[in-house]
């Protein structure tokens, strides 16, 4: 029997995921769990490289993993953990930052933005985290990462790291591949279509998040700029009614097709009703398991604690190699 693939993918404890989350990735998360050896993170170390109110860190932590299940990602067929429970994470990156050169991560594209953005907080934390973001998937000897074209960068980083690391030290590291979801439209922005659904979005209205209440869902759905057409078509000219489309399709299961058919000649009102409508019990379940999850904090700490030893585990195996190849003393009393 054919031993299972590796997917790796950490998210921010942010609290939010978005609705362009949900269908673009948690959904698809879900049918890997039976395919795949999968490692679901919170990066809670990721986090800190912006000032974080401490008890809205592990407030929102928890969020996402309550989320994570209610989204169908199981706990039983995963390995879901917190990214500072299990320290071989910043002990790899260490090692890692050793053999980075200082014009690789000048040239990163996030963090040219993010130090525009953030003078004032210019920490080399921000500076050094596409090291660490290697670090989480070289442990797990992860064969896909599924990234986004702003992730794109870090994971070139992480197979060059690889491959310097193996050439130098001998065959260590998989050197790990992009995960390309086979489907899976992009949800855009409400507010601007023509950029991605992103919770870090200045404009609350531009996004929704898979924990906002059916009222501020109609509202958001509702101020979602369109244009001046008054035609339901899904086309590029028109990218705000296809984004709309787009979300009504992903969660309905209806075809593009009979969606468009449905609204000829009725114009953006009704539509937006109806979108706003299948998007409210789209996200019905996943809210309300998600809120029963939060309710239920034992067994999140199950979940978690479970989850760090068997990422622990795992982790070890790959940084006792990285030490003893490095040349380091082995440690006797683990």
């Amino acid at each position: 029997m054919e031993e299972r693939k590796t997917i790796f993918s950490g998210a921010q404890p942010s609290g939010k995921l978005t609705l362009g989350n949900y269908i673009g990735a948690l959904k698809s998360w879900v049918e890997l769990q039976n395919e795949y050896n999968c490692y679901y993170c919170i990066v809670d170390l990721h986090a800190i490289t912006v000032p974080q109110e401490p008890k809205n860190l592990r407030e929102n932590s928890l969020s996402v993993l309550a989320q994570y299940i209610a989204s169908g990602i199981d706990p039983e067929k995963n390995t879901i953990f917190i990214q500072s429970h299990v320290s071989a994470h910043t002990e790899l990156a260490w090692v890692l930052n050793c053999m980075t050169y200082m014009g690789e991560l000048n040239r990163m594209t996030q963090y040219k933005e993010k130090s525009r953005k953030s003078e004032a907080n210019l920490n080399a934390g921000l500076f050094t985290y596409p090291v660490l973001m290697a670090s989480d998937i070289l442990l797990y000897q992860t064969d896909l990462v599924p990234v986004g074209e702003d992730q794109k960068q870090h994971l070139e980083l992480a197979r060059d790291l690889a491959q310097r690391f193996n050439n130098r030290y001998s065959d260590t590291f998989k050197v790990p591949e992009p995960y390309i979801p086979k489907v899976g439209a992009r949800i855009m922005s409400l507010q601007d279509p023509n950029k991605k659904m992103s919770k870090s979005d200045e404009n609350e209205n531009a996004y929704i998040l898979i924990i906002d209440s059916p009222d501020v869902i109609r509202k958001k759905i509702k101020r979602a700029v369109t244009d001046s057409l008054g035609v339901v078509a899904y086309n590029d000219e028109q990218p705000g009614i296809k984004n709309l489309l787009n979300i009504y399709s992903k969660l309905s299961g209806e075809s593009i097709e009979a969606i468009v058919e449905r609204y000829e000649g009725q114009g953006y009102g009704k539509f937006k009703e109806d979108t706003a409508e299948v998007v409210i019990e789209g996200l019905r379940p996943v809210r309300e398991k998600a809120e029963e999850l939060l309710r239920s904090k034992d067994y999140l700490e199950k979940v978690y604690m479970e989850g760090a030893y068997k990422a622990e585990a795992a982790a070890r195996k790959t940084l006792r190699k990285v030490y003893k190849k490095v040349g380091f003393i082995p440690r006797k009393f683990e």
